[in-house]
């Protein structure tokens, strides 16, 4: 296990914009963006350097803006949001994402949610 000031943390997941809302009627964007936003800030408190990552659906375009952000730093530990794994219409863009990061850089871990609430106690489990 690594301390939580030493650990660089990517957070994977759907940007709000290219959410589709009628599935999720008690959400809107503007309230997903308050709940990430404040996901970051309770990682960054608790002393992670952490780096958001918001993607859109299209797993070309995901994987280009991920490979990116792999070159800039060395991360220790990813996390994929619920977005990405959780609905069907994404297994593709998931199984590229697992694929990329599995091939770029290895020995990182994974962690995965179940909302934005819940990021930092998916990094505690690793870390």
């Amino acid at each position: 296990m690594v301390e939580a000031n030493m650990t660089k943390i990517l957070t994977i997941g759907l940007h709000p914009s290219v959410i589709d809302y009628s599935k999720h009627p008690d959400l809107d964007e503007a309230t997903l963006t308050a709940r990430i936003e404040q996901g970051m800030g309770a990682l960054r408190a608790a002393g992670f350097d952490a780096v958001s990552c918001p993607i859109g659906t299209d797993p070309d375009a995901a994987e280009e803006f991920i490979r990116e952000r792999l070159s800039e730093a060395h991360f220790d530990v990813v996390v994929i949001g619920a977005g990405v794994r959780m609905a069907p219409e994404h297994t593709i863009l998931f199984e590229r994402l697992i694929n990329l990061l599995a091939a770029t850089a290895p020995g990182i871990r994974f962690c995965f949610n179940t909302s934005p609430e819940t990021t930092i106690d998916a990094i505690r489990r690793w870390v």
